[in-house]
This record gives C-alpha cells, structure tokens and sequence, in this order.
C-alpha cells in the first residue's frame, strides 16, 4: 500500500510546469499565425485536445512535445524557457541569471497581446540589417531612458 505522499495526483489544480508548457505553446502558435485546428490537423488531435494542451489541463507527451517542436519550428528546450519567471514560487530550474530586465512580474510577457503584436511586426520585416538596426535603436532609447 502507497503512502498519501507517493500517491500520484489525478484530479484537482494543473500542474504549474504543464501549464507553463502549455502557454509556451499557445505563444508560439499565436506568434505563427496558427489556429488550435490548423496546429491539430499537423499532428492529428482535436482542436480540443490543443486547448487543454495549452490550458494545462492535460499534460503533452514527450512524443507530442517533440511533434510540436517540429511543427513549430522550435527546439523542444522552448517549451521550458523561464520556467522559474512564470511561477510565483520559484522553482529555481534556471541555471544562469537573466539580463537586467525592470518587470513588475505581474503578467508573462509572452502572454500579453501587445508582446505578441510587436514581435509579429518585427518578424515581418523581411530584411535583417533592417530588424538588426531597430533592434539597435530601440535598445539605445531604453538605455537612455533608464541614464535620465
């Protein structure tokens, strides 16, 4: 007989890392322009199935992780990026400190419209001196405003 602490959790609150995996997705899917249908037909799921992906609801397969890195256009390690941001408790999985970012840690920047609408522009710009010189300027203009 299982002890209560060994007891594997069936029903109740997703799991923090799932849901952290599952937004990771849904910010990759949306920054590509892919419906939940258009990402499910790729793999064969219900579009169901990619919301309680997305959600967390239910947890993706190491299998179905790999097939979305490659539908995605991605290294499965996407998926896992600032894992420790994401949590209110910080599950310290990060093995380096990240750069000096001035964020209140109110919202997953990933997850906010703005975010998503902004990088969709940029990617946009076919040429890549030209994304290379905005990129520039706009890290010249918040470096001023954080001299001032």
């Amino acid at each position: 007989m299982a002890d209560k602490a060994t007891v594997k959790k069936t029903k109740g609150l997703p799991d923090k890392i799932d849901v952290h995996v599952g937004n990771r997705l849904r910010v990759r899917r949306t920054l590509l322009g892919l419906s939940q249908e258009k990402l499910a037909g790729a793999i064969g799921l219900t579009f169901q199935q990619v919301q309680k992906y997305e959600r967390g609801l239910n947890r993706i397969s190491a299998g179905r992780l790999y097939q979305f890195s490659r539908i995605l256009d991605i290294p499965v390690s996407y998926f896992y990026e600032n894992i420790n941001q994401s949590n209110s408790s910080n599950l310290g999985l990060s093995d380096n400190d990240q750069d000096n970012f001035h964020y209140d840690g109110s919202e997953d920047l990933m997850e906010n419209k703005e975010t998503i609408d902004l990088l969709r522009a940029y990617y946009s710009i076919q040429d890549t001196n030209m994304r290379k010189d905005i990129l520039k300027f706009i890290k010249s203009m918040s470096q001023k405003i954080k001299n001032d």
